[in-house]
């Protein structure tokens, strides 16, 4: 939550300016993040420059080491196999809930998200290569934002806190990993939300189960992939320009 003073709502600027710079792929893994260079680019002073990045790196998206500084998070096949385990209780408890809370009005919003994530999702099929990275950002922000409105039905804080962290850490990881994934079923989060709303608790937390762990093995064979042929780490020293760092698998 934002703080009340001056120095606390530039500090949350920061954090969300960095960490969209980190989603888009402007600041991709391994990037070096300097205090002094973001306050400069961020028109801000040092201190809630660092104060954005140690809410970064509690929430796993920064890290900082000895003599090398701090830099977007590296992780490891492990760290990522045991996230989409923590993501999986996580979300699955979300529907769960969602189909005992949710209001009329919040099935409404949901269904209408759902409908526009999945043209978005479509959407980038259509779109020309040089852009499809920015139109995949588009869909999962769009994405992020689908879940965040389930887990808002559960009427407890720290649920849609965990999951919104959950949803940014994997999609930090691993964005740059589906730009040529085989296309999303059409009705996916359509279809979704119509078993989180309408069907019954079982119903709803199964369907969640299937659509977090969706594309789970592939994801994380890109991964090791890259991770083994070192493209996880040279991939940022071309840097920003032209989202040239894209990892090329």
């Amino acid at each position: 939550m934002a703080k009340k003073n001056g120095a606390g709502t530039l500090s949350v600027q920061a954090y969300e300016r960095i960490r969209n710079k980190m989603l888009s792929g402007e600041f991709p893994l391994g990037y070096p993040l300097s205090r002094r260079s973001l306050a400069e680019e961020l028109g801000m002073s040092l201190i809630p420059v660092s104060e954005a990045l140690q809410r970064l790196e509690a929430e796993g998206l920064v890290e900082s080491k000895p003599r090398a500084g701090t830099r977007v998070r590296i992780p490891t096949a492990e760290d990522i196999r045991g996230h989409y385990v923590v993501r999986e209780a996580l979300e699955s408890q979300s529907a769960r809930m969602c189909r005992l809370l949710a209001t009329r009005e919040q099935k409404q919003q949901l269904r209408e998200t759902a409908e526009l994530v999945d043209k978005l999702s479509a959407a980038t099929e259509r779109t020309d290569p040089a852009h499809r990275m920015d139109a995949i950002f588009e869909f999962e922000r769009s994405h992020m934002r689908l879940h965040t409105l389930i887990a808002q039905c559960s009427n407890c804080p720290a649920l849609v806190e965990a999951i919104e962290r959950s949803r940014v850490l994997i999609n930090n990881w691993l964005l740059n990993l589906a730009a040529d994934l085989d296309p999303l079923p059409v009705r996916w989060h359509r279809d979704l939300i119509r078993d989180v709303c309408d069907g019954d608790m079982i119903t709803a937390d199964e369907s969640m189960r299937r659509h977090v762990t969706y594309r789970q093995e592939i994801m994380l064979m890109r991964f090791e992939k890259a991770e083994s042929s070192g493209s996880l780490v040279t991939a940022f020293v071309r840097g920003p320009q032209k989202r040239a760092h894209r990892l090329s698998l």
